[in-house]
């Protein structure tokens, strides 16, 4: 696509000399490539500008001003047109371009097309509705058959945990009855334990009276051989003293 720019490069008209700088800067500008056609030189060029000027858009003279703006065959628009388009931010619109990516024409251009087609998706939708039964088909039984299926599935596993919970509690009920037995076991141990240090105390006590009993059997037996030993020295003393006086009476 080929930007053809109208312009005349003799006007004695400061205006247009304004206007056509104004639109030869702002393109070069935003970097579109343009070619510029003088029609004050070029007399071809001048008589083609206005016979593709639609009647519309020409002056109440019927004579159209430079600049004017094409893209190739087409006409774009003159200086107003363009002034217009460039206070939107629709240049490359006007221009008939398609907008660089990143620029703000191309962010709006995204925008309405989001909001177009949403529009269409919702006519479309409003257009064809079907019902959900005939739109997913054999699809839709499959779906259901899978979900019974897990259905059954969930049930048989609910029945396994309860079976199993019903072996874990009989698996501690035996624990329990296991365990007491073996509580009362300790019992009878400690019953057994007291009883025999009973007995050993009783015979510990037996014991100390048996060496008691025995102590006082030495000591009595101990006081007699003492008053023996008593009793026989008293004896000598006395038949000494019988003999003396037995042998002084005969001297």
């Amino acid at each position: 696509m080929v930007i053809k720019v109208f312009l005349a490069s003799s006007s004695g008209s400061t205006a247009i000399k304004k206007k056509q700088q104004d639109v030869v800067a702002f393109l070069e500008a935003l970097k579109v490539d343009y070619t510029p056609l003088d029609i004050a030189c070029n007399e071809d060029n001048r008589m083609w500008m206005r016979q593709n000027v639609p009647e519309d858009k020409k002056p109440a003279n019927g004579i159209p001003l430079p600049p004017q703006i094409f893209n190739e065959e087409s006409y774009c628009g003159d200086y107003d047109t363009f002034f217009n388009a460039k206070e939107d931010n629709l240049v490359y619109t006007f221009l008939g371009l398609p907008p660089p990516p990143g620029s703000k024409e191309a962010e709006q251009a995204d925008k309405d097309n989001i909001v177009e087609n949403g529009t269409h998706a919702e006519e479309n939708l409003d257009d064809t509705i079907v019902p959900v039964e005939d739109r997913n088909g054999d699809s839709n039984k499959e779906v259901k058959q899978a979900t019974d299926e897990n259905e059954e599935g969930e049930g048989d596993e609910e029945e396994k945990e309860g079976a199993a919970k019903e072996e874990t509690a009989d698996d501690e009920g035996e624990t329990v009855g296991d365990e007491a037995p073996t509580e009362k076991e300790e019992e009878a141990a400690v019953e057994e334990t007291d009883e025999v240090t009973e007995d050993t105390e009783g015979q510990a006590e037996e014991e100390e009276e048996q060496e008691e009993e025995e102590l006082r059997q030495l000591e009595e037996q101990d006081e007699q051989g003492r008053a023996v030993v008593s009793g026989g020295g008293r004896g000598r003393r006395r038949r000494r003293r019988r003999v003396g006086r037995n042998t002084g009476g005969r001297g």
